[in-house]
């Protein structure tokens, strides 16, 4: 695995937060499990971003256990044992060796000391922190554990009585972003917004969706050792604009047509998440230019929402009404903005939320609502996204010069002391700047050669 952009000690930070709030209960952290693509063909490895979160350690098959009542075992890790033969197929490996050198463990172990070792950690504990569902065969080992503290707990007055979910603590410090996260999704931003722009200037009618798909993506991973994709790129011309997760990409574009792309990057695991929406051709019709700059409107909106104090729900609020507003406007609703939201008619052309939280993944861990239902406020360090859209079935029910199309916009927003901070406008949203800059590669490219000529 290459670097990733914090040190132990950042890490090292974080567990003790997350411990302050544990009591004495003991965590348990699971690698994701390799994936397979077919046959003996594996998916490039994505480590879990709880356990990347609290130890920086990347590589699978690996268990962090963290015991505040245990010095000695305080951050102990299971991991892959240094293997000469694996290693010259798959890369080195850390090591317990390693996983105590370079990412700071107390403790570490080969990960088949794990059964052998595991209720002597856990014992002193009154609960567990675990996610259950996450790993099968933890589940059992916990479950066994639990069953046979439960038989002995009588007499020796030791081991955990339940099982808690530590999303209940995690969620929240991830959601509250460090200066040096926020500056990682800045980087990971600006390489979505250059990836977006290439698209657009090498946009043209007739070009395929998989090739301007190519475009984003091959910037993305030629931005850096740990830059990809944050989820599979949605590249949707013509009446596949309004498939909000098309990803098939296997549409030749024509002359007139919008393409939205929606994709983001990964950049030492924190992600971006960028939607911009075009015309092919370089120019909007009227119908289109009338939807984009509603579509438009209602992100700026909703921008405008976002700051310290503000209920969450208000982003999506501020969006949805003038939405609402534009389909009463070009005939697709009918009624009051008020009476289109209570009737639920606007869902038919806008039915998603307007925000989500952003950082280690796209669609990222926190909470939009409190316990009592009411929506939590915003804080600074939080980032989300806003991304309304209207979504026009080519149907015959709509006007005519509205069918089939789909506009999405969305930016990503870091909530600040004072506001907001927009990251991701390097890439325009202005239609005029957007017209301006599809398809300038290929005249660029025409008046080279035509120069060439001459």
């Amino acid at each position: 695995m290459p670097d990733f952009p914090f040190d132990a000690e950042t890490h090292r930070r974080r567990r003790e937060r997350f411990l302050q709030e544990t009591g004495g209960g003991v965590a348990i952290f699971c690698a994701l499990p390799e994936l397979v693509k077919s046959r003996d063909t594996e998916i490039r490895y994505r480590p879990d971003s709880d356990l990347f979160y609290l130890t920086g350690f990347t590589e699978p098959g690996t268990v962090a256990v963290l015991t505040p009542h245990d010095e000695e075992h305080g951050f102990t890790l299971f991991v892959r044992p240094r293997n000469p033969e694996r290693e010259v197929w798959d890369g080195p490996r850390a090591g317990p060796e390693g996983a105590r050198e370079r990412f700071g463990a107390t403790a570490a172990y080969p990960i088949a000391e794990l059964d052998e070792r595991l209720k002597g950690l856990l014992e002193p504990a009154d609960a567990i922190f675990y996610t259950l569902g996450s790993d099968a065969a933890m589940d059992r080992r916990v479950t066994e554990l639990l069953r046979g503290f439960r038989l002995t707990r009588p007499r020796s007055g030791k081991g955990p009585a339940d099982v808690r979910d530590p999303s209940i603590i995690l969620d929240r410090m991830r959601t509250i972003k460090e200066p040096g996260e926020l500056d990682q999704i800045r980087a990971s931003a600006a390489i979505a917004a250059r990836a977006h722009a290439a698209a657009m200037r090498m946009a043209r009618p007739g070009i395929g969706e998989w090739e301007l798909e190519a475009r984003v993506e091959s910037t993305f991973r030629a931005s850096g050792p740990t830059a990809g994709t944050a989820f599979p790129t949605i590249v949707g011309s013509g009446t596949n604009a309004t498939v909000l997760h098309y990803v098939d990409n296997a549409r030749r574009t024509e002359d007139g047509d919008l393409v939205l792309i929606d994709a983001g990057a990964a950049l030492g695991l924190y992600c971006s998440d960028i939607t911009r929406t075009f015309p092919v051709s370089g120019r909007f019709t009227p119908a289109q230019r009338e939807v984009y700059e509603v579509v438009l409107a209602a992100e700026e909106a909703a921008i405008a929402a976002i700051k310290p104090g503000a209920p969450f729900t208000d982003i999506h609020e501020a969006a949805r009404r003038v939405l609402v507003q534009g389909m009463i406007d070009f005939g697709l609703v009918t009624g009051t903005v008020d009476e289109v939201i209570e009737a639920k008619a606007h869902q038919r052309f806008f039915m998603h939320q307007t925000s989500h939280f952003l950082g280690l993944d796209v669609h990222d861990v926190g909470a939009y609502a409190t316990a009592d239902g009411s929506p939590v406020p915003l804080e600074p360090g939080m980032v989300l996204t806003v991304e309304p859209g209207l979504y026009i079935p080519a149907a015959d029910d709509v006007p005519e010069r509205f069918r089939g199309i789909g506009i999405r916009i969305e930016d990503d927003i870091i909530v600040t002391p004072d506001g907001h901070e927009v990251i991701t406008r390097a890439v325009p949203v202005n239609p005029d700047e957007v017209e301006a800059l599809v398809g300038t590669e290929q005249a660029h490219t025409e008046t080279q050669r035509h120069g060439g000529e001459g």
